[in-house]
């Protein structure tokens, strides 16, 4: 028996504000864990973990959201739908606009470029690991999950000359029949054998109003209120998964650069914690919780650390939750993570509502009860939060837009 999603109580004008929120939070995933990358390993360590971080995970989970959503193929049609569901372009934040010349030719440009601005002040250094070293492999292990004999090749990309040159960059993606088939990376199979990978969701009720899947035309942006409540359904606990696994081969690659599983944990937690504090506040804004006990209690609950019900089991009454051993924590997933001995991203939560809330947490490592309290005294923004808080991701806001099919020239 499938187990029910926690979304699916949302209205659907919540769900159609919440997908793109967790794409976007998804996305703030390195930004709260490379700054640690760094300090552990260096730059250059820090950039081949996102190397594999990426390559690791989105050809899996590139590939469920096409099952989900129905538009599996091989063209750059394909391509591009996956793109645009999944965390490593978010809409807007990472502003694709996309063309198609016909299903092997296809070109797209950023005119905006949230990771890019985030990683402008730091110096061309870094512009150039991000913008070079770590797209050229993440960008053709992304185009693995539809045709491995897809390229996606930079007609021009940052550094920027002159400094404030638009668009940000612009890239082709051709696939050629002759051209040698891109190999995924090792991390792949091992990712591939998680719980998060295979599990199984809810299918798409299809007899519900609105869209049941993206097997019609690419659209330019795509709107999320087109879809019918039980695909945001799907589509939101897809978007969680993918946090998921790409966290998942985040840890795949911290622990192939330490042999002491303290620091790797430690790095995970501090990472953990900053992602669950921002993308708390975030959330909690675009759903419109209270600011209570049990209004942080229910942001706990539909998190993405928490969801989907499937692969995390916790259940919450009022402003209590109770934690059960999952797949998650066969996996060593985020809640593995959490617990009595490591209650700093539960605080980050619950405080992204109010600085005076607090965790009560008893049981064991898997098997725990949280309870929130509310102090006399506020608690200080925790350090990883502000980490994470460094990125535009933080302050940016969606604007509507209008949905509009690309033709084929």
């Amino acid at each position: 028996m499938v187990t029910s999603s926690r979304y699916a109580d949302l209205t659907h004008g919540a769900l159609a504000g919440l997908v793109p929120e967790l794409l976007l939070t998804g996305h703030l995933i390195d930004r709260a864990g490379m700054a640690f990358c760094i300090e552990a390993f260096g730059q250059q360590g820090m950039t081949d973990v996102a190397i594999e971080e990426w390559a690791g995970a989105s050809p899996l989970y590139t590939r469920r959201m096409q099952r989900a959503l129905r538009f599996e193929g091989d063209d750059v049609v394909t391509i591009f739908k996956g793109m645009q569901l999944e965390i490593g372009a978010p809409p807007q934040f990472m502003d694709f606009r996309y063309s198609v010349t016909d299903r092997d030719h296809g070109a797209f440009h950023l005119d905006h470029c949230g990771a890019l601005l985030d990683v402008e002040p730091m110096g061309e250094s870094y512009v150039r690991a991000m913008c070079h070293d770590i797209e050229d492999p993440t960008f053709d292990a992304t185009a693995v999950a539809t045709n491995p004999r897809a390229r996606v090749r930079p007609v021009h990309r940052p550094p920027r000359h002159p400094a404030d040159r638009q668009p940000h960059c612009a890239w082709t993606v051709t696939i050629d029949a002759d051209s040698p088939e891109v190999q995924p990376i090792p991390a792949l199979a091992v990712n591939a054998r998680s719980r998060a990978a295979g599990l199984e969701l809810a299918e798409v009720d299809r007899s519900q109003p609105g869209l049941a899947d993206y097997s019609g035309p690419l659209v330019d942006d795509v709107d999320f209120t087109a879809f019918s409540h039980s695909a945001l359904v799907r589509i939101a606990d897809e978007v969680c998964l993918q946090m998921h696994l790409l966290n998942l081969s985040f840890l795949l690659a911290v622990r192939a650069r330490t042999t002491d599983e303290a620091t790797a944990r430690r790095i995970a937690v501090r990472q953990l914690t900053g992602h669950a504090g921002l993308t708390a506040e975030r959330l909690h804004r675009a759903l419109g919780l209270p600011a209570t006990p049990e209004g942080a209690a229910r942001l706990l609950e539909l998190h993405p650390l928490a969801n989907p019900a499937a692969y995390v089991d916790l259940a919450r009454d009022g402003a209590t939750v109770t934690v059960r051993r999952s797949p998650a924590h066969e996996d060593g997933a985020w809640i593995a993570l959490c617990g009595p001995g490591s209650t700093a991203p539960l605080q980050a939560v619950v405080r992204a509502v109010d600085p005076h809330l607090d965790v009560d947490v008893t049981g064991s490592a898997t098997e725990w009860v949280a309870t929130v309290v509310r102090t006399d005294v506020a608690a200080p923004e925790a350090g990883e939060v502000a980490v994470a808080r460094l990125s535009g991701g933080a302050r940016f806001s969606f604007e509507p837009r209008r949905s509009l099919p690309i033709f084929t020239a």
